[in-house]
């Protein structure tokens, strides 16, 4: 909103520095710096009020060291997560920009999903909370919108490299230079093609797996590019609400993540950055990373009262927003299938309840008694069974996070 306001005043009145406000960065940095602000202030008061109104955790007893004490404490703090986001986005962002408002959709709507659960437990007291047919509709449903608007608007494009980058490395201590950056025809181009490590260009289109399908292969595209795309935005989300179950752990590695993100944003919105590495460019882009500062700043806001020993939990109305809004963030930018590297926590808590699960049934099948691969599944649980504390287990799965989201973004250059 105020971007349109200092537009109004800059065209209208030539009022000094207005300018200011066309620069993205100037507008993350705001964005950042409302969102802590937002956490601090707007989260101390929603915490006393969860106390006053006694919206407490209940907790299953699990056998797990300190879980008694955690009893009580008050849930549903997602609320302050989602506000850092929202107010600052609305504030600073430009809201015509589709992609924005694509991430306002997924913020709001899971948001919602999980808020009904909480609700649901809090204040029905249904320790089941929302059914769980329900929460997959909900993720089915937003994953659905997504893929859609990435397949059909008209303005989800992309610009096509018209030369590549020529680069002269000189050895022996001497600088590296670019003779020639790679330009980028002037037309928009509607396109399924998306980022993948490890390969020549760097590039894998969807149209490509109908391509068996002859000559109407890419308009039938969407066949295979929507299931996809549902399948990410879920996957996603369940891994952070599974991995939400220590102090602070899905939080600072949603933050991890999120940091990378804005980077890769930045880069694929600039032509510069996106001729050098020599990867998509999508215009109009850019303006995302106005949205995933103050994501990063929620998240680090949210830390001050969720980190050990949490004076807040975050609950569905968090977790499912988390996740999800980093899945459709990494589809806005076509970094999807760099997504098993960069959230390789979310994938390994994912991984291991799935591998418990099935064993236990595997082996309960065919010996009569169910058998575990670890003492506890999500696998943070584990490692709290062999009683280490989980303040430990925390900043151990952050430097793993933080190992991931740099090896990502060495991929762009890995090919």
């Amino acid at each position: 909103m105020l971007y349109y306001l200092f537009h109004f005043l800059r065209e209208k009145y030539n009022l000094p520095g207005a300018n200011v406000f066309n620069y993205i960065t100037f507008r993350a940095a705001l964005a950042i710096i409302f969102s802590l602000i937002i956490s601090a202030v707007f989260g101390k008061r929603l915490i006393a009020l969860l106390r006053k109104k006694q919206v407490g955790e209940t907790v299953r007893d699990l056998g797990l060291h300190g879980q008694k004490e955690k009893e009580g404490t008050p849930t549903m703090g997602g609320l302050i997560i989602l506000s850092a986001i929202l107010i600052p986005t609305l504030l600073f962002a430009r809201l015509d920009n589709v992609y924005i408002v694509l991430m306002l959709i997924t913020t709001v709507w899971l948001g919602t999903v999980g808020f009904l659960d909480d609700y649901i437990k809090v204040f029905k007291k249904d320790k089941k909370g929302l059914s769980g047919n329900f929460k997959i509709i909900g993720q089915v449903g937003i994953g659905l919108i997504v893929a859609c608007v990435m397949y059909f608007n008209k303005h989800v494009v992309i610009k096509e490299q018209i030369a590549k980058t020529q680069e002269t490395a000189m050895i022996n201590g001497q600088e590296a230079g670019i003779t020639e950056l790679p330009k980028f025809s002037q037309e928009e181009t509607r396109s399924l093609k998306t980022t993948i490590p490890f390969v020549k260009d760097n590039q894998f289109d969807y149209a490509w797996l109908t391509s068996w399908m002859g000559t109407h292969a890419k308009k039938l595209a969407w066949i295979l590019f929507i299931p996809i795309i549902i399948i990410i935005v879920t996957a996603v989300s369940n891994g952070a609400n599974i991995t939400d179950g220590i102090d602070g752990l899905a939080t600072g590695t949603s933050g991890i993540i999120g940091a990378t993100l804005m980077i890769l944003a930045y880069v694929s919105g600039n032509t510069f950055f996106a001729g050098y590495l020599h990867i998509l460019y999508i215009p109009n882009c850019g303006e995302l990373v106005v949205f995933m500062s103050a994501f990063v700043g929620a998240c680090v806001g949210f830390l001050w009262y969720n980190s050990y020993p949490a004076q807040v939990f975050m609950g569905d109305t968090g977790s499912l927003a988390l996740g999800g809004i980093i899945a459709v963030f990494a589809i806005a930018i076509r970094k999807e299938l760099l997504l098993p590297v960069l959230c390789g926590v979310f994938v390994v808590e994912n991984i291991s309840v799935m591998m418990q699960v099935s064993y236990f049934k595997y082996t309960k099948k065919k010996y009569g008694e169910g058998r575990r691969i670890f003492l506890m599944a999500p696998l943070h649980h584990h490692f709290q069974k062999k009683h280490v504390h989980e303040a430990k287990i925390v900043s151990r799965f952050w430097i793993i996070g933080i190992m991931l989201a740099l090896i990502t973004i060495v991929t762009l250059k890995l090919r």
